[in-house]
């Protein structure tokens, strides 16, 4: 039984919608890739075993043609290789990010040398890191630019924050909610990362107010605001405790004294967990709110929280993120 197959077996009890199935190209997929460095080679971990990669084998094509070219030259410099652990890539189609990890610290000419690879390579920006350092070659910040139905934005990210890993499913998604909302006001939103979702929902809602606890993100997410120029959008940096803590009115936040929580009336919550799935407070909270959008990255977790939250399955898709793994992405709308 293929991951589909198990998936829709498995929501039976709950619901009798067949979920909409959105699947992937095989490869070429990714927006974003880590790996690790070991003898010449970038490495991968499957099924607990270190695989040594073929430059054929990498799965995006501007992420792959970026690899192909730099593994050579830190082959060829030993400043650079000394102590290289892990190097991760981002692509906003045009741009890639290289973040090279240390267990060592970054000295001038670690810098000087990573600066001549950097401008070797058309498009490339790098970023160094080791233990409390960080050290910028280039720009450290991704800017790209998403196109859905008839709309676009921009959104920036980086190496320190979470973003959707499936460059062509990642529209999908966004016009999946977009096309299943009714009667839409205001929106809280949970777990909101850089603004994947906040920033495309923001025209379809009169007011966002959005939540996350990675400062990283908060900062990416309020520049993405101004980048748009968007005035309908308010965050906050808040766990989903305290997030749930805040609308209960129990202790008051000085991140939360310019915010005016009454003046919402928020018609939908939209959470985006991460694996672990949602917390009995989160759970809690939601009970506030007559919608609800769920995006869950695990179905485990994700079956196991439709049981305690005790809503109806309005509408279901499956969204192949990563092609070729068993993993799969939910968005379901529950009333």
């Amino acid at each position: 039984m293929n991951k589909f197959s198990q998936f829709c077996s498995d929501l039976v009890p709950h619901t009798d919608l067949k979920p909409i199935i959105h699947t992937s190209p095989a490869t070429g997929y990714r927006a974003r890739s880590e790996f690790g460095v070991s003898k010449d080679s970038y490495t991968m971990i499957e099924d607990g075993q270190k695989v040594y990669m073929s430059v054929s084998d990498l799965p995006h094509s501007s992420i792959q043609e970026i690899m192909t070219l730099l593994l050579p030259r830190i082959q060829n410099s030993e400043v650079i290789k000394k102590k290289l652990f892990q190097i991760n890539f981002r692509t906003s189609g045009q741009k890639i990010l290289a973040t090279l990890i240390y267990h060592k610290p970054l000295e001038d000419d670690w810098q000087s040398e990573a600066l001549a690879i950097q401008n070797s390579i058309n498009h490339l920006s790098i970023v160094g890191r080791s233990k409390k350092q960080k050290v910028l070659i280039g720009d450290e910040d991704l800017e790209v630019t998403c196109n859905f139905d008839d709309s676009s934005f921009k959104i920036l990210q980086n190496d320190l924050v979470f973003f959707q890993p499936n460059y062509y499913l990642y529209p999908l998604m966004i016009t999946f909610i977009t096309r299943q909302l009714k009667d839409p006001k205001d929106l809280l939103e949970l777990y909101c990362g850089c603004g994947g979702f906040t920033l495309p929902l923001a025209s379809k809602f009169n007011k966002v107010f959005a939540t996350e606890n990675n400062r990283h993100s908060i900062r990416l997410l309020k520049e993405s605001i101004e980048l748009n120029n968007l005035s309908n959008i308010e965050t906050a940096r808040l766990s989903d405790d305290e997030t749930a803590s805040a609308l209960a009115n129990e202790r008051p936040f000085r991140r939360l004294e310019n915010i005016d929580m009454q003046s919402y009336e928020f018609s939908h919550i939209l959470v985006d967990p991460p694996r672990a799935g949602l917390s009995d407070e989160t759970i809690s909270l939601s009970r506030q709110f007559k919608n609800m959008i769920y995006i869950s990255c695990n179905p485990e977790t994700f079956l196991r929280d439709i049981v305690k939250l005790g809503r109806k399955i309005e509408s279901i898709g499956i969204f192949d993120q990563f092609a070729n793994t068993g993993h799969l992405e939910i968005i379901a709308f529950l009333k």
